[in-house]
C-alpha cells in the first residue's frame, strides 16, 4: 500500500512522508489510479531523465495505435499543435534542431544583459509591497516579475502584458493529471488566442526587427535552416509557461519554507550576499515547484528487478528525488548553506530546462530585493495549497512588512 494520492489535499500539502515510504519500500511501483509507474529515488530519476529509451513523446517512433494509446481529442488540436511543436514535448532529431536554433537567440549573454531590468522590476514590485504595508506576496511580487521579464524579452507592449498570465495559467492546466473538460476548454481557447497574438507580433518583427527575443528567433539560422513560425510561437509560449511556473512557485513555496524555519531565515538575513546563491538552490530543492516529470517507455526498461514494458508511462517524482537521503544529508532539513545540492528541479539530459539561468536570475533578484528592503517581512496567516499536484504552489502568501 502507498499513501501516494495526487488528488488529495492532504497529500498535496505534504507529500514527503509518502515519498519516503515509496523510496524505502517500493522504489518502482505501478500506481493503478494514474496508470503510471512511480519512480522515487534520486539516482533512478536522474538516470531515467537521461535515458533515450524513454521519451517525452512517442510519436516520432510509433503511431498512437502501435503504442496502445488513444489519439488526442480533435477538439483539443490548438493546444496540441502549440505544445507538440515546443522543446518540452519533442525528441531528436526535431528537438536537437530546434534547441540549437533557439540557443542561438536565447543566449547566456542575453540573459545576463537582462540583470539590470530584472533588478529594477523586482525593486519596483517590492516598493509597492512596502507602500501597502504588505499583502499577498505571490500576487504582488512572485507572479508579476517573470511575466514582466518575459514580456520585456519578447517585446510585448506594456498595455498587453496583462494577457500573458491568464493565458499561461490556462495552458498549464493541461499538464495536471487527468485534466477535466473545462480545463481543456480553457487551455484550447488560451492556446488559440496566445498563438494568434504571437503570430501578429512575429509579423511586426519581420517587418521591423528590434533587439527582442522574437527578432532574434527570426534571425537565428544554421546551414540555411530557420525556425518555422509555429516553432517560434511554441518556443515563446514555453518560455513564458515554464519560466513563470517555476519562478512563481519557488518564490511562494520558498518564502513559506523560510517562515517555517526561522533559524534559517535569520541566518540568511545575517549575510544576504554570502547565503543567497545557496539559498535559491536549496529552496528549489526543498519544496520543488514541479513535482513530477512524465516519460513514455519506448523500449522495455528494467528497474529494481521489474520490467517496465514499452508503452508504459513513468512518473519521475522530482519532489521525492530531491528529498532522497541517499543523495542529500538530512534532506528534510532546510539548510540555506547547503553546498552539495544536485537537485533535479530543472530536469536533466536533453530536456534540461533551457530557461534555468533566467529562472535563477529572477529568483536571486526577487529574494535579494525582499531580504534587503523588507528585513521585517513576516507571515500573517498560514497559507493553503492550490489543488494541482504536478505544478505545486500556494493560493496566496499573506505577509506584512
Amino acid at each position: 500500500m502507498t499513501h501516494f494520492d495526487p488528488w488529495s489535499a492532504e497529500f498535496i500539502a505534504h507529500p514527503y512522508d509518502a515519498y519516503a515510504e515509496l523510496r524505502e519500500r517500493t522504489p518502482v511501483l505501478f500506481h493503478e489510479p494514474t496508470g503510471q509507474w512511480l519512480v522515487s529515488r534520486h539516482r533512478d530519476v536522474s538516470a531515467l531523465l537521461r535515458d533515450r529509451r524513454l521519451g517525452r513523446t512517442y510519436t516520432h517512433r510509433y503511431s498512437h495505435e502501435e503504442f496502445g494509446q488513444r489519439p488526442p481529442d480533435p477538439a483539443h488540436e490548438p493546444f496540441h499543435t502549440l505544445n507538440d511543436n515546443g522543446l518540452l514535448d519533442l525528441e531528436a532529431p526535431d528537438h536537437t534542431r530546434i534547441r540549437r536554433l533557439v540557443a542561438k537567440a536565447f543566449t547566456p549573454r542575453m540573459v545576463q544583459a537582462l540583470r539590470p531590468t530584472v533588478a529594477a522590476l523586482a525593486d519596483e514590485l517590492v516598493t509597492g509591497l512596502l507602500a501597502d504595508g504588505g499583502g499577498d506576496l505571490i500576487a504582488a511580487v512572485a507572479e508579476p516579475l517573470p511575466v514582466a521579464v518575459i514580456a520585456e524579452m519578447l517585446g510585448v507592449p506594456a498595455a498587453d502584458r496583462g494577457l500573458l498570465r491568464p493565458w499561461s495559467a490556462a495552458i498549464t492546466g493541461m499538464f495536471e493529471l487527468d485534466p477535466g473538460p473545462e480545463v481543456a476548454r480553457r487551455a484550447v481557447a488560451a492556446s488559440t488566442e496566445f498563438s494568434d497574438y504571437l503570430r501578429a507580433l512575429i509579423r511586426e518583427r519581420r517587418a521591423d526587427p528590434g533587439q527582442d527575443l522574437i527578432s532574434a528567433l527570426i534571425a537565428a539560422q544554421e546551414d540555411g535552416d530557420r525556425l518555422s513560425e509555429q516553432e517560434m510561437v511554441s518556443t515563446c509560449v514555453l518560455l513564458l509557461n515554464a519560466g513563470h511556473e517555476a519562478t512563481v512557485n519557488t518564490t511562494g513555496n520558498g518564502w513559506w519554507a523560510l517562515f517555517r524555519n526561522p533559524d534559517q531565515l535569520a541566518l540568511l538575513r545575517s549575510d544576504v550576499d554570502a547565503h543567497l546563491p545557496t539559498t535559491v538552490e536549496e529552496l528549489m530543492r526543498y519544496d520543488t515547484p514541479l513535482q513530477m516529470f512524465e516519460r513514455w517507455v519506448l523500449e522495455d526498461v528494467e528497474l529494481h528487478g521489474t520490467t517496465i514494458p514499452r508503452g508504459a508511462e513513468l512518473a519521475l517524482l522530482l519532489g521525492s528525488a530531491n528529498h532522497d537521503p541517499e543523495r542529500f544529508t538530512e534532506p528534510e532539513r532546510l539548510d540555506v548553506t547547503r553546498a552539495d545540492n544536485p537537485h533535479l528541479t530543472f530536469g536533466a539530459g536533453i530536456h534540461f530546462c533551457l530557461g534555468a539561468p533566467l529562472a535563477r536570475l529572477e529568483l536571486t533578484e526577487s529574494y535579494g530585493a525582499l531580504l534587503r528592503r523588507a528585513p521585517g517581512l513576516a507571515l500573517v496567516t498560514e497559507p493553503t495549497w492550490q489543488p494541482g499536484f504536478v505544478i505545486r504552489g500556494l493560493n496566496e502568501l499573506l505577509v506584512n512588512t
